[in-house]
């Protein structure tokens, strides 16, 4: 099939993004807590959600959400060639 026939994929719905920050989030908050546990334990709930979130989100925005964005139109390109 040529690619003159493929139609681009449009943006993620409000859905769709939902989903997946959720699967980038989660897993990533859950191995830094179990990752820092001894570190984190000290410090108050502010200041260890204020480093979880400092580590997390470049993480999440800068490595993760690219992955699952390529994934997703890969997957969706895919689908709609079948």
């Amino acid at each position: 099939m040529s690619d003159k026939n493929i139609r681009p994929v449009g943006p993620p719905t409000k859905h769709q993004l939902a989903l997946m920050i959720w699967l980038c989030v989660f897993p990533t908050l859950a191995l830094l807590n179990l990752t820092l546990a001894s570190w984190l334990g000290p410090m108050s709930p502010l200041l260890r959600t204020f480093v979880l979130a400092t580590i997390a989100v470049p993480i999440v925005i800068y490595g993760l959400m690219p992955q699952l964005h390529k994934i997703r139109i890969r997957v969706l390109t895919a689908r709609s060639n079948s």
